[in-house]
């Protein structure tokens, strides 16, 4: 436990007597682990948004006025036993433009100009038990002959189906991008922290040289003379990651109920527990990028 206290004190010292290079290793470290926490929780809330569009993708399936009751029926028995299908409703136009007119409660002008028309074609809603297979069960419907005959656009049948995967496909495609982007970025700060520290320690490492010389003369172990270099590399991470975790929290406080309130429509809030989950990772992480850093710096520099 003394030595402990020894480390620290040491670790302590030795930030001090180089402050310039020290500081510039905890805002690194420091950028490094704030940029790795906001894709994190960025992560989290776009996971929850894509979830969310997911849970809404289903396929519309549209029929046309004269086709034959016994066709729709057909149709309907046909697509409730594809296998990935959850559940099929029939809306017949009349409930269309009942639906329709509900929605447009706000703008009865609207209304007025159908001039008592219905323009508006039957359809089937269907629900999928896992939203990820819509490409493959719309490709079998669109293919299906009992389909062909009712659908309202037989010279094109993949007319007659709206679905939502390409907003889905688009969001995993920038979100994607966006992470890559992200990885790049974490890797140079990550690799710049290192050069910070690594310098830091080295300068420590110098101006301890007498000290260390005595203390190889006195019988003083390797781990001794190690300890207050790996202590100052592990003060680094912890007040860079304690920055980084400072920051985060305002902004989850202060800043993202401005964005809730502006997006009330998107999941974007996270459970408190999430936030933890991030922080005591980004403490984690800041040892790993200190502790290594450390060792990097004694391996080269420091030849006991």
């Amino acid at each position: 436990m003394p030595s402990i206290f020894y480390f620290f004190r040491e670790a302590v010292k030795g930030f001090h007597r180089h402050l310039s290079t020290a500081i510039g290793s905890v805002i690194t470290i420091f950028l490094s682990l704030l940029i790795i926490g906001a894709f994190a929780i960025g992560g989290f809330i776009v996971n929850n948004i894509v979830s969310s569009i997911e849970s809404e993708v289903n396929i519309t399936a549209y029929v046309a006025d004269e086709a034959a009751d016994e066709d729709v029926k057909a149709f309907q028995d046909w697509v409730s036993g594809v296998e990935g299908v959850a559940k099929v409703s029939y809306t017949s136009k009349d409930e269309a433009l009942e639906k329709f007119r509900n929605s447009m409660s706000s703008s009865p002008e609207i209304i007025d100009q159908l001039d008592g028309q219905n323009p508006l074609p039957a359809s089937f809603d269907i629900e999928l038990e896992d939203p990820q297979q819509v490409q493959d069960i719309a490709t079998q419907i669109q293919n299906n002959k009992l389909f062909k005959k009712v659908c309202d656009n037989k010279d094109d049948p993949s007319d007659s189906l709206k679905y939502g995967q390409k907003t889905v496909e688009r969001l995993f495609a920038l979100t994607n991008t966006i992470r890559i982007i992200g990885i790049a970025v974490i890797a140079l700060l990550i690799f710049i922290a290192f050069i910070f520290i690594n310098n830091t320690i080295r300068l420590a490492i110098l101006s301890r040289r007498r000290e260390i010389a005595i203390m190889r003369l006195v019988g003083a172990s390797n781990g001794f003379i190690r300890g207050p270099f790996l202590m100052e590399g592990a003060l680094h991470a912890i007040i860079g990651s304690a920055l980084a975790i400072l920051v985060l929290e305002l902004l989850h406080r202060f800043a993202l109920p401005y964005v809730t309130n502006a997006l009330m429509w998107l999941p974007i809030n996270l459970d408190f527990s999430t936030y933890l989950i991030v922080y005591g990772l980004l403490v984690v992480f800041g040892l790993v990028i200190g502790l290594i850093g450390a060792m990097l710096a004694m391996r080269r520099y420091l030849k006991i």
